[in-house]
């Protein structure tokens, strides 16, 4: 995937927001705890080439420790193909911690060329940390966030991977604009494993329109827009 040119479509105010998410075909977005498990190679390489097409990416501290976020841009040819579309060689990461529950053990804040800005509520700092770390005391005010990142990092397009309840209450706050939505062949069933979408209910349902819709090794791969 290349050529997305998402910054283009970025309000004046705050950058472009993407979702991009992995769902089972009953809608749930990780099995025990973790997506690892969930999307093939197709969904793999999507993963990693959209990383290519956005200023920053943002993820929530639970995911971010879950999944063990380490290098953004992991390979010469991904950071080559950044460059190509403008950007940077590696994004910008932005850890959403409301109360800081992200630690220095995350592999990406043991990377020292890494970029990461801390959105937090918490007034300390991680300690031990090697990346390169700005904190915004923002708390839960998503759209401050935003508007800082356009701002003050000149950010303006956003890949944001969850998890689900981060995507709640940006969609919630209107603030996602896409969604990029790997289905897999799978059915996992249960109660407690979350959707791609938690926490409390929205005011209203959010329509979406279908911008395009592929097939590979069984899986699906949409891309929707908030309309």
């Amino acid at each position: 995937m290349s050529g997305l040119d998402l910054g283009s479509r970025a309000p004046s105010d705050r950058p472009y927001v993407v979702l991009n998410m992995v769902s089972s075909l009953d809608g749930k977005a990780s099995v025990e705890g973790t997506t690892r498990s969930m999307g093939g190679e197709a969904d793999r390489l999507l993963f990693h080439h959209l990383r290519t097409q956005a200023d920053a990416i943002m993820v929530g501290a639970t995911t971010a420790m879950t999944e063990r976020y380490g290098r953004a841009t992991k390979s010469e040819e991904l950071q080559a193909k950044r460059e190509k579309e403008g950007l940077a060689p590696q994004p910008l990461m932005v850890l959403v911690s409301g109360r800081l529950s992200v630690t220095a053990e995350l592999p990406l804040l043991q990377v020292p060329e890494a970029r990461v800005v801390v959105a937090t509520a918490a007034d300390r700092d991680i300690e031990g940390a090697a990346a390169r770390v700005t904190y915004l005391r923002t708390g839960d005010d998503l759209p401050l966030l935003l508007g800082v990142l356009r701002s003050d990092f000149g950010v303006k397009s956003v890949l944001c991977e969850g998890g689900p309840t981060l995507n709640g209450y940006l969609l919630a706050a209107g603030l996602v604009d896409e969604l990029m939505l790997s289905t897999t062949a799978t059915i996992v069933g249960g109660e407690l494993a979350p959707t791609i979408v938690a926490g409390r209910e929205l005011a209203a349902p959010v329509p979406v329109e279908l911008v395009s819709l592929h097939e590979a090794d069984g899986e699906l791969f949409s891309r929707w827009r908030i309309r």
